[in-house]
């Protein structure tokens, strides 16, 4: 307890950071369970498929060196983008191949989730096969200047791009869903699936844009991951995919703001336990958090699903 009180603030920008890429891969999982009922397990993938997309991006724009200015906007954007285009091309053609066809067969959840399971591997083995198994380095893209301190928590400029930015896209994400046609039929076809189709809600391209979306906010994720750890493996989605997992089931399976907070709650309690016993003790944190969750409060935090959210 001493080191977690010397370490308080550090500690907190940490979680903070680490949070907000767990919230953000949340997204995706409370989105498609929102619509679908169906836990997406082979997201954790979707997230990993970004960051190789960053990582080819910066190889593309031979960025070996920090950048600034414009230059590094740029650079940031193209790498966003990037990886934004192959998480969420690559979620929808998942949809495609692995989800739509049991689902208009009428197969059980239990089909779907193990179908969700073999493309999660099968995507692990594929990147593994293609690109090896060695875990692939980033060069540093930004300078990672102080900006100001609390306590003795340093917030720098890489630490504040990845919390601005996912607090930036969870609005972005929220406004869409309660604000556009496309979003009311998204939580139409979450609430009643059989009354949407009769006032006209074309499912399948309701479940194409919910995917969409899931991997465009993996693929955000996956750009601010690479900036702040700089690092990519063909199994880098599987852990924290398992943590977002737990963020979207901590703030309420099917929120989408709960599942931020979920996100910023887990990286908060893993930095607090690391600071207590060591951070080895960070993953069995997060799993004791969804044993405790699924057992005292099934609903979450907030318990809210995409289906009952404002219009």
């Amino acid at each position: 307890m001493r080191h977690l009180l010397t370490q308080f603030w550090s500690s907190t920008v940490d979680g903070l950071t680490v949070g907000a890429i767990y919230g953000l891969i949340a997204l995706g999982y409370t989105l498609v369970y929102g619509v679908l009922k169906l836990i997406n397990f082979a997201h954790s993938e979707i997230f990993m498929i970004g960051t190789f997309a960053a990582l080819f991006t910066l190889h593309a724009l031979d960025v070996t060196h920090q950048q600034t200015g414009v230059t590094l906007i740029g650079v940031l954007l193209l790498v966003v983008l990037a990886s934004m285009a192959a998480s969420s091309s690559a979620a929808v053609i998942l949809e495609r191949l692995a989800y739509r066809p049991l689902r208009r067969r009428g197969a059980s959840r239990l089909a779907a989730l193990i179908s969700a399971i073999g493309a999660s591997f099968f995507l692990q083995e594929l990147f593994a096969e293609r690109y090896g198994r060695d875990i692939r380095t980033f060069p540093r893209v930004m300078p990672n200047t102080t900006l100001f301190s609390i306590g003795d928590g340093v917030v720098t400029s890489e630490k504040a791009l990845v919390f601005v930015s996912a607090l930036a896209m969870m609005v972005i994400l929220d406004l869409f869903v309660t604000r556009t046609r496309l979003g009311r039929g998204i939580r139409a076809t979450a609430q009643d699936p059989e009354t949407a189709v009769l006032m006209g809600v074309n499912i399948d391209r309701v479940v194409r844009v919910t995917f969409l979306l899931g991997g465009a906010m993996a693929g955000v994720a996956a750009a601010l991951f690479s900036v702040r750890l700089k690092s990519t493996q063909y199994n880098v989605g599987f852990i924290l995919g398992v943590k977002a997992f737990t963020a979207a089931v901590l703030g309420g399976i099917g929120n989408l703001r709960g599942a931020l907070l979920g996100g910023l709650v887990i990286g908060l309690a893993e930095n607090y336990g690391a600071s207590v016993w060591g951070s080895q003790w960070k993953d069995v944190i997060s799993f004791v958090f969804l044993v405790l969750v699924l057992m005292f409060r099934p609903t979450g935090l907030l318990g809210e699903s995409l289906s009952r959210s404002k219009a």
